[in-house]
């Protein structure tokens, strides 16, 4: 079992940054596949980021390449999400999600979320 608990969201101007956090408790984390997801009101969940087990690996949606950056801290248990040059579109609530498998996380159909934080970005 994996419990995962975000924080870090609130509100931002344009063009400012943030920097979310995923606390994870379970001792197999630092074997799991980590993701980021958004969801904006009325729209659909959808992916963000995700990063593999050792960091080897990160992938990112294009609407935040260049701008977002994961990455995680095994020892802590703890997987980031650097959000920079801020747009009112990413205003959203965003999702932790880990899994066993990579596909699972990219795809966001892991077994694993967490309770989601908000991030609002003023124009």
């Amino acid at each position: 079992q994996v419990q995962l608990v975000e924080s870090g969201g609130g509100l931002v101007q344009a063009g400012g940054s943030l920097r979310l956090s995923c606390a994870a408790s379970g001792r197999t984390f630092s074997t799991y596949a980590m993701g980021w997801f958004r969801q904006a009101p009325g729209k659909e969940r959808e992916f963000v980021a995700a990063i593999k087990w050792n960091s080897g690996s990160t992938r990112y949606a294009d609407s935040v390449k260049g701008r977002f950056t994961i990455s995680r801290d095994n020892a802590k248990k703890t997987v980031y999400l650097q959000m920079n040059s801020l747009k009112p579109e990413d205003t959203a609530v965003y999702y932790c999600t880990a899994s066993g498998t990579w596909p699972d996380v990219v795809a966001g159909t892991s077994a694993y979320w967490g309770q989601g934080t908000q991030v609002t970005v003023s124009s």
